[in-house]
């Protein structure tokens, strides 16, 4: 079973079509483990990292954690039920290593097992195909003792872990992904710190960007070993549109050296099986690669089916000027709009994100739908004989409550119109896009930003744990229904 095939076509309409995807085009929405399940020590789960940075003082807004999140872990057939109430064909989560491997490798907890098993079952009994992420950035905490990503055995624990829930769970799960935004896990994880495990070690995030992509690789190859021939592997990639501040040379090659290390320092060695010159040559003072053993790039440069894509702004970059260093207080940012320090390019420390002009998301994001279809063209361009799905797109907006009880995100409403439209936009020029999932399925625990944002289409009462659908998500049941952007 593919993920390309055995949806429901389209309704009937209730307007008339502007604009028609292809027949057979896959809607979804999407989550992570621990971003929505809660349930932190139970069913034999054992901490990962997230539990340990956020429960790690002024590491998360308010002190936030993801011990309850959605309660996604006993409301499972709830959510099942509002997933189906909207027509998705599709669900991407992703699986808690920790609750499936409590101890990282070895056996696996058949409790935690039992609850995935469950989760597609249901899935599959509303006609909903489940697509899963193994690794959406929770790293076991004992994983971590022993090194994380910037110990190569955990890449080989990362291909034990996926062939154990590829035997459990391969004969109903058709599409898999390896990691999700390994730039993140990477990048802010080991370089800025504002992500888990918190570290703030340049050479540390190269020896780390490795070690993801090697898991990949023999990720791919345990799950190819294991899953039937029709299963589909993929990779999700958070990739950039750069643009320099300037035409002049400096802002130019300042954007290069950022594109190098949000784009192809992943795409080269997946699809090459090399690492960019340019990126390599940047980093020479940082670290001397020597973490690639002979082998490496032939294990990660292994053929897959899908490439998954995040996309949520475009970014404007700045050689360093003697203002800007100035401004410079030595703690990177998550931030693609401020000037407050470099960004988080780790051996491009020269390079600078400069402001944009809005309108902005609640995450201070400009929106540029455009800039997602310059990206997929690129991509198609690049890789033709490589389908693209968008794996994530959607935006944060400070969403109430109005006294009818609803919620009224037009914001949302028209982020999702325009940003589905330059999907669409690539389609007809010739990209080939499978599909569209929707980030957020849940309003959830926002990472270091805790329960301050809200991207979902529903809306989450986080002291009750009341769900409410948003005019988002009754608007994106109708495009769902329709196969099609109507007036």
């Amino acid at each position: 079973m593919s993920m390309t095939t055995d949806f429901p076509r389209s309704a009937e309409l209730s307007g008339p079509i502007v604009r028609p995807f292809p027949t057979g085009f896959i809607w979804g929405a999407a989550t992570a483990s621990y971003q929505i399940e809660g349930a932190a020590s139970e069913g034999g789960r054992t901490p990962s990292i997230w539990d340990t940075f956020s429960h790690t003082a002024g590491m998360t807004r308010d002190g936030d954690t993801g011990d309850i999140a959605d309660d996604h872990y006993h409301r499972m057939a709830t959510d099942v039920a509002l997933m189906a109430d909207l027509g998705l064909h599709s669900y991407r989560f992703s699986t808690s290593w920790s609750r499936v491997v409590p101890t990282g490798s070895g056996p696996v907890n058949p409790v935690g097992l039992d609850f995935y098993k469950r989760l597609v079952d249901e899935l599959l009994a509303h006609q909903i195909t489940p697509l899963i992420t193994l690794y959406h950035w929770d790293l076991p905490q004992v994983l971590q003792d022993a090194g994380g990503w910037l110990h190569r055995d955990t890449a080989a624990r990362f291909a034990d872990y996926a062939a154990a829930l590829a035997g459990a769970l391969g004969d109903r799960v058709p599409t898999w992904t390896t990691l999700n935004e390994p730039w993140c896990s990477a990048f802010l994880g080991h370089a800025a710190g504002v992500h888990a495990p918190g570290l703030r070690d340049n050479a540390a995030s190269f020896t780390a960007v490795h070690h993801l992509l090697l898991a990949h690789g023999w990720g791919t190859t345990a799950l190819r070993q294991t899953l039937p021939a029709t299963a589909q592997v993929s990779i999700t990639l958070n990739l950039a549109v750069v643009r320099p501040n300037s035409d002049s040379d400096a802002d130019v090659d300042a954007a290069r050296a950022a594109e190098g290390l949000s784009n192809r320092i992943f795409l080269d060695p997946i699809f090459e099986g090399t690492y960019p010159q340019d990126v390599i040559a940047d980093s020479a003072a940082i670290t001397d690669w020597s973490f690639v053993h002979q082998g490496d790039l032939a294990a990660i440069n292994v053929a897959i089916d899908l490439l998954g894509v995040n996309y949520y702004t475009p970014a404007t970059v700045a050689a360093g000027t003697p203002e800007l260093r100035a401004g410079h207080n030595g703690v990177w940012v998550n931030d693609p709009n401020s000037v407050s320090g470099p960004t988080p390019f780790p051996g491009s420390d020269f390079v600078y994100s400069m402001p944009q002009d809005g309108p902005y998301t609640d995450m201070g994001w400009r929106i540029e739908p455009g800039s997602l279809t310059e990206l997929l063209m690129h991509l198609h361009e690049t890789y033709p004989t490589v389908p693209l799905m968008i794996t994530e797109n959607g935006a944060a907006f400070p969403d109430r409550r109005d006294d009818d009880g609803r919620v009224h995100d037009d914001d949302r409403v028209d982020y999702l119109r325009t940003h589905i439209g330059a999907v669409l936009d690539s389609i007809e020029a010739g990209a080939d896009v499978r599909g569209y999932f929707a980030w957020s399925l849940l309003d959830n625990f926002e990472w270091a930003w805790g329960y301050s944002k809200r991207f979902g289409i529903i809306y989450v009462d986080f002291q009750t744990q009341e769900r409410v659908l948003k005019d988002s998500a009754a608007w994106y049941g109708e495009v769902i229904a329709n196969n099609a952007l109507t007036d």
